[in-house]
C-alpha cells in the first residue's frame, strides 16, 4: 500500500474485511520483526532526529499536548506489523518536542467494545484539570449501518480519561458519546473528533462526506462531553475545490483561532489543506477567505497544539513512498514531522517555520558566502542547511543528491521569468514575495527524509531511499551570482539506537 491517503487505507482494508467476512482482517497480527534484513538500530534509512515508532507502523499524530512541563505525543500505531491495521494509540514524551522517549501504549482496542476493530484518530483535551482523549472507535456492523463506504464497519466517537499526571494509562467511558451520524443523513466516513471549548459549550468537528457532494465536516456540541447534539454541516466541498471525488472524506479536521482569524485544517486527496477566515461565534459560521496546502509532499493528517509559550505548533505524519513489501520487510514505517511554529501573515495566509528547539541539535556551523556555483556535503544525510539569496531577481537552482548514487532527491529552482513562482521537482508553486525580498530555503535532511520550507510560505517533505551503507548528501547550488550565503550544520542524533 503506497497511497498517500488514509481514506484509501480504510477503503482497501475494509473492503478486504467485507470480502473475507472476518473481523480480524483489520487487525494485522503477524510479526514484523522476526527476521529483519537489518536491525532497526543499524538501518541507514531510519532517521536519527525525527520521532519514529520503536518498531512497526506509525501514522496520524493524535492528541499532542503540553502537560505538567512535558510534551506528550500520541499517534496511530500498529504494535504487530509494519503495515496499517490493528490501530492503537501509542505514546511518546519529550521536554523540548525534539528529544523523545517511548512510553507504553496508551489506548488499545477493547474486545467487544465500540473500538474492538481499532482506536482511530482523535484529540486531547483538558476538563476540570484532567486530561482526556476523544477518539473514533471502530467495530463490525451490518452493512446498512456502516459509516465507511462499501464496508461493514461502523465509526463512533468515544472518550477516555487519564489515570495519572504522566498520562501513562487511560480509563474509557464504556459507551460511545456520539453513537450515530445525524438521523437521515447518508455519510461517507464519521471520524476524527477534535473538541474545543468556547464559553459553556464544547464543540467538535467530525470528518465526513456526502455521496453526491464530496468531503464535509459536521459540527457537534455538548456541555459535559458526554451528551452531544448535531449542530450543522460546518464545511463542505465547494464546486471550485479541486475535482469531485464521490467517496471523499475531509479527514482529521481541526479548528482554532490564530491572530485575528480562525483556521480550519483538513486532509483529503492525499494532501493537508488549510483555510483561514472569519468565525461568527453566534451563528457558528466559518467564512473562509484564504486557502492553501500545508505541505506539498509526503505529509498528511496534521494536528496542532500549544507549546509552553502559547505558540501554535503543527505536526504531520510523514508517510512512506516505497512499496509496501519494502517497509514491511524493514520492520518500521512512518515518522512524525519536526514541530513547526504557525503564524498568520497580514493577508491571512499561513507562515510556518521549524521550532527553535530543533536548534539544540546543531553542531559546528559552516558558513559560506555566495558564489556562482557552490557544492556542500551533509555527512551521513544528517544535517540542516539554510540558503539565502541576494536581494535581486536572479535565477538559481538547488539540487540535492546522493554522493554515491548520484540520484537526484529534490530540486528547487527559481526563474525570474516567473517572478511569483518557485519550482520544486518541476512543479510550479506560488511564492508571493517582493521584488527585492530575500528568498530563504531551509531544509532538514535525516537519513531518508527531507523537510524543506521556502521563505516560511511553502513546505515540501520528500522521502528518498537508496541501497547499501550510509551515504552523504550533496547540495549543489547553481546561480548567476544569486546566492548571498549558506549556513550548514551537522545535527546530533536524539538516540544511539535510532529510537528502536
Amino acid at each position: 500500500m503506497v497511497s498517500k491517503s488514509r481514506r484509501k487505507f480504510l477503503l482497501n482494508m475494509a473492503g478486504a474485511a467485507t470480502l473475507a467476512g472476518v473481523a480480524g482482517d483489520l487487525g494485522a497480527s503477524e510479526s514484523a520483526t522476526a527476521s529483519l534484513p537489518v536491525p532497526l538500530s543499524q538501518d541507514p534509512l531510519r532517521p536519527q532526529y525525527h520521532l519514529l515508532p520503536a518498531k512497526n507502523w506509525m501514522n496520524d499524530p493524535n492528541g499532542p499536548i503540553y502537560w505538567k512541563g512535558k510534551y506528550h505525543m500520541f499517534f496511530q500505531y500498529n504494535p504487530n506489523a509494519a503495515i496499517w491495521g490493528d490501530m492503537h494509540w501509542d505514546h511518546a514524551v519529550s521536554e523540548d518536542m525534539i528529544h523523545w522517549r517511548h512510553m507504553a501504549v496508551a489506548i488499545a482496542p477493547t474486545p467487544g467494545g465500540p473500538d474492538e476493530e481499532g482506536v482511530f484518530s482523535g484529540t486531547a483535551f483538558v476538563q476540570d484539570g484532567r486530561v482526556g482523549m476523544m477518539y473514533t472507535g471502530v467495530k463490525k456492523s451490518l452493512l446498512r449501518d456502516a459509516t465507511i463506504k462499501d464496508s461493514s464497519l461502523r465509526e463512533t466517537q468515544c472518550i477516555a480519561f487519564a489515570n495519572d499526571e504522566e498520562l501513562s494509562s487511560f480509563t474509557k467511558v464504556a459507551e460511545p458519546v456520539i453513537a450515530t451520524p445525524p438521523v437521515g443523513m447518508q455519510v461517507n466516513g464519521f471520524r476524527d473528533p477534535s473538541p474545543w471549548r468556547q464559553g459553556d459549550w464544547w464543540y467538535t468537528p467530525i470528518a465526513s462526506g456526502f455521496p453526491d457532494i464530496g468531503g464535509a465536516i459536521l459540527l457537534y456540541r455538548s456541555k459535559d462531553l458526554r451528551s452531544w447534539e448535531f449542530v450543522k454541516v460546518f464545511a463542505q466541498r465547494e464546486p471550485s475545490f479541486e475535482a469531485y471525488i464521490p467517496w471523499d472524506v475531509w479527514e482529521c479536521p481541526e479548528f482554532f483561532s490564530l491572530g485575528d482569524r480562525h483556521v480550519l485544517l483538513f486532509s483529503t486527496m492525499g494532501k493537508a489543506f488549510w483555510q483561514t477566515g472569519q468565525f461568527d461565534s453566534e451563528t457558528l459560521t466559518f467564512t473562509p477567505e484564504q486557502m492553501g496546502i500545508l505541505d506539498y509532499g509526503s505529509y498528511y493528517a496534521p494536528k496542532t497544539q500549544l507549546d509552553a509559550s502559547g505558540n501554535r505548533i503543527l505536526w504531520g505524519w510523514i508517510q512512506e513512498s516505497r512499496p509496501v513489501a519494502q517497509y514491511k520487510s524493514a520492520g518500521w514505517a512512518g515518522m512524525m514531522s519536526l514541530p513547526r511554529v504557525m503564524s498568520l501573515a497580514a493577508d491571512g495566509t499561513l507562515r510556518y517555520k521549524v521550532a527553535d528547539s530543533a536548534d539544540a541539535l546543531r553542531g559546528q556551523e559552516l558558513r559560506l558566502r555566495g558564489k556562482e556555483r557552490t557544492t556542500v556535503r551533509i555527512k551521513g544525510c544528517c544535517g540542516e542547511a539554510i540558503y539565502r539569496t541576494r536581494r535581486k531577481m536572479a535565477p538559481f537552482k538547488l539540487v540535492i543528491e546522493g554522493d554515491r548514487s548520484k540520484e537526484r532527491w529534490i530540486e528547487v529552482e527559481f526563474d525570474p521569468s516567473y517572478p511569483d513562482k518557485i519550482f520544486i521537482d518541476a512543479r510550479p508553486l506560488k511564492l508571493s514575495i517582493e521584488e527585492r525580498e530575500t528568498i530563504e530555503i531551509r531544509l532538514h535532511i535525516d537519513s531518508s527524509v527531507i523537510e524543506l520550507i521556502v521563505s516560511e510560505r511553502i513546505a515540501w517533505t520528500k522521502r528518498f531511499y537508496y541501497e547499501g551503507a550510509v551515504q552523504d548528501a550533496l547540495l549543489r547550488w547553481e546561480g548567476q551570482d544569486s546566492l548571498e550565503s549558506v549556513s550548514l550544520w551537522p545535527l546530533k542524533p536524539i538516540s544511539a539506537t535510532r529510537l528502536a
